[in-house]
């Protein structure tokens, strides 16, 4: 194998409402907004956590390829609904404190803090696409 030099730059999460997602991913999570473009009645959020630039999160609006049938479409709002679509693991030195501001903001609560068997302490939201939205508590 060779040795790569990889880091994550963008991940990509489907939203429903552009002014919703703002909202949520820059004045509940503090998230920068790297970039706000419109396009054809649609519109694609970057944002991304203060201090880290290399690292952004796209909101792009769902099932937009122009290969995707209405039935595709369809079932992508669906289970984007459901909060089975799409998902983000985000991650905290702080999670009871992160998970109560998140909780007095008034975010769709999933799990409250928690120690998994799996060796993780974390929590989970949904965004208002309903991404689900998981919260890992690091050192």
């Amino acid at each position: 194998m060779i040795g790569m030099n990889l880091t994550i730059h963008y991940a990509f999460l489907p939203h429903t409402d552009p002014d919703a997602s703002l909202t949520f991913y820059r004045d509940t999570l503090g998230f920068e907004v790297r970039a706000d473009v419109g396009y054809a009645g649609m519109r694609w959020l970057t944002v991304g956590p203060p201090g880290q630039p290399g690292t952004s999160v796209v909101l792009h609006p769902p099932a937009v390829d122009p290969g995707i049938t209405e039935d595709e479409r369809r079932t992508i709002l669906e289970l984007m609904a459901k909060g089975s679509y799409g998902a983000l693991t985000l991650a905290t030195p702080d999670l009871d404190g992160t998970f109560a501001a998140l909780e007095a903001a008034g975010v769709d609560v999933v799990q409250e803090p928690a120690d998994q068997p799996y060796g993780v302490r974390d929590c989970a939201v949904r965004d208002p696409a309903g991404n689900l939205i998981r919260i890992n508590q690091v050192p």
